[in-house]
C-alpha cells in the first residue's frame, strides 16, 4: 500500500493483479486498485474531479480526466473516509499510475489539489 497526504487529505492505494481476468498471451493484463480517501483536516471537502497519468511499458503514457470517482463526488466531513475500487487494463504486465484529485473546501470554496501517490502494477507472472 502507498499513501500520500496533502493538506490533511490522505489517499491510500492497494493494487491487486487480477490473473483470472488477464490473458498474457493476448497482451491483456487486468489490475484493480482500492482507494481510501480520508479527511484528516478540520474542513469539509468535496472531490470534484480527477486526473490520472497511466504508464504502460508497452504503450505511450495516457492521461485520463473526469468528474468525481466512479460516478461519485463524495463529500467528506472531518474524520470521514471514502473507499472505492476501480481498475486498469494494460498491454504489458508492467505499469504505474499516479494522479490528482481536485477537491473543494466547502467552507470557503477554495480548491485544493490532492496528490494521488504513484503506485506500481506488476503482474505476478513477473515474480513467480
Amino acid at each position: 500500500m502507498v499513501t500520500a497526504i496533502t493538506e490533511g487529505i490522505s489517499v491510500s492505494i492497494e493494487v491487486t493483479y487480477q490473473a483470472e481476468f488477464s490473458n498474457p498471451n493476448q497482451h491483456h493484463y487486468v489490475f484493480t486498485y482500492k482507494v481510501t480517501i480520508e479527511n484528516r483536516s478540520s474542513s469539509t471537502v468535496q472531490l470534484m474531479r480527477r486526473k490520472w497519468e497511466i504508464f504502460d511499458a508497452a504503450e505511450n503514457p495516457k492521461i485520463v480526466e473526469g468528474s468525481g470517482v466512479v460516478g461519485q463526488q463524495p463529500v467528506l466531513e472531518p474524520g470521514e473516509f471514502h473507499t472505492y475500487v476501480s481498475g486498469c487494463n494494460l498491454k504489458s504486465g508492467l505499469g504505474k499510475m499516479k494522479g490528482v484529485y481536485y477537491m473543494e473546501k466547502l467552507s470557503d470554496g477554495r480548491n485544493i489539489e490532492v496528490v494521488v501517490p504513484e503506485f506500481q502494477m506488476i503482474a505476478s507472472i513477473f515474480y513467480n
